[in-house]
Order: C-alpha cells, then sequence, then structure tokens
C-alpha cells in the first residue's frame, strides 16, 4: 500500500484510515511485529492520533477484525475459578456470546475467514495472540504444552461454530446450552488439563520410512505383472 504523506486531522475519515493501515500492518507482520509507530506511519497520522482512537495496540487489533467481544474482559472470568472446572466455565461463555446477537458478527467473520486467507492471517492471529495466549497464561498453563493445549481447544471450538451456527446441523444446532456444555465441557477440560504424554512425538524419533515392499508385496519384475 502507497504510504500517504503528510497528517490527517483529527475527522471521521482518520479513524477508517487508521483501521485499514492497521489491517494491512497486522496481516503482513503478525500481532508481535506490528508497532502503532508503524500503523500510524501507514495511515499517514501521528502515533499519538492511532492512541486516542483506539487506546493500546490490543485494543486496536480487536478493533480491526471487529470481534464481538473484548478477551480482555471475558477471559479472565472464565479462568477465575482456576483449573477445576475451565471448560465448562468456557464453553458456557462462548454459547452466550454466539447464541447472543453479537454472534451474528462473529459467524461472518468466521465464513469470511475460510473463504479469504487475508481474513484468516488476522484471525489466526488474533485467536493466537489474544484468546490462546491470555489464556494459557491467566491459568499457568506449563509454556511447553500450551502450544498444543490452546490449539486442541480451539480444534474443539471451532468445530463447534462450524456444526452449531454455519451449518446448522441438528440436533446440536438447537440444543440447549447446558446440553452443549454437558458435552463439550469434559473434552475442552482434557484438553486443557489432561496428560498429553500420548500426544507428544518422542524427542529425536524419525519418521520410519515406508518399504516399497510395504505398500505391494512382490519383486519389481513380479508386480509388472500385476
Amino acid at each position: 500500500m502507497a504510504r500517504r504523506s503528510g497528517r490527517r486531522p483529527g475527522n471521521p475519515d482518520t479513524r477508517e484510515a487508521i483501521l485499514a493501515a492497521a489491517r494491512e500492518v497486522f496481516a503482513e507482520r503478525g500481532f508481535d511485529g506490528a508497532s502503532i509507530r508503524a500503523i500510524a506511519a501507514s495511515a499517514g497520522v501521528d502515533p499519538a492520533l492511532v492512541h486516542h482512537y483506539f487506546g493500546t495496540k490490543d485494543q486496536l487489533f480487536v478493533a480491526t477484525i471487529n470481534i464481538p467481544f473484548d478477551p480482555q474482559e471475558i477471559l479472565p472470568q472464565i479462568a477465575a475459578g482456576g483449573m477445576d472446572g475451565v471448560g465448562e466455565r468456557l464453553v458456557r461463555t462462548f454459547l452466550r456470546i454466539w447464541d447472543s446477537p453479537a454472534g451474528t458478527a462473529g459467524a461472518a467473520l468466521f465464513r469470511s475467514a475460510v473463504n479469504n486467507e487475508w481474513t484468516a492471517k488476522l484471525f489466526r492471529e488474533f485467536l493466537v495472540t489474544q484468546v490462546l495466549r491470555r489464556a494459557t497464561g491467566l491459568l499457568e498453563i506449563d509454556p511447553a504444552e500450551a502450544p498444543l493445549r490452546s490449539s486442541l481447544v480451539a480444534s474443539q471450538m471451532a468445530g463447534l461454530v462450524m456444526v452449531r451456527y454455519i451449518l446448522r446441523i441438528e440436533p446440536l444446532a438447537s440444543a440447549s446450552p447446558d446440553v452443549v456444555v454437558a458435552a463439550v465441557g469434559p473434552t475442552v477440560q482434557r484438553y486443557l488439563s489432561g496428560d498429553l504424554s500420548r500426544l507428544t512425538e518422542p524427542a529425536g524419533a524419525p519418521d520410519r520410512p515406508v518399504e516399497p515392499a510395504e505398500r505391494l508385496p512382490g519383486t519389481p519384475e513380479q508386480l509388472k505383472g500385476r
């Protein structure tokens, strides 16, 4: 995107210009690699104006993808009770958001992420940096296990979104929150606190190559006649 020269005054167009620049910078550099200064330069505004409109970099990032909730408000509530019962609390909170009018925006974002790589990059960065990283930190999960545990939880919740809210497959689409929590909560709990020893590859264990004889018995001469 061409850099804009000069500085924009504080007008209604400035906010949208900052958001457009932020989306591009976050998509190109990721959340950790982006900076308020770089976003301001791309938008042609002073960094102080970015803070004026959006506050912190985290708040700006949430605004760029129009997510219907703020993880900084929701996640502490889920983690407040500690690890015990966190799977149930997470699923119940998730359903409360997605079953509300805000869920419409969430479903639109999910569809866009599935069909558009640019949106997928932003959505992926949001999940990793704003949701999964924060959640594992609040729950004090072993940093060595956090990536696997958080990605397993993400797979479960993404599947729930797809089946319940996008494809609307019955009876899950119409099931009450209590039923869904009872069904999905224990799985999420296991992903967060269960034993992962069977899910990790032994260190230094190379993949065993598949020999031709394992694919189809017989010598090359015998195989020619088959």
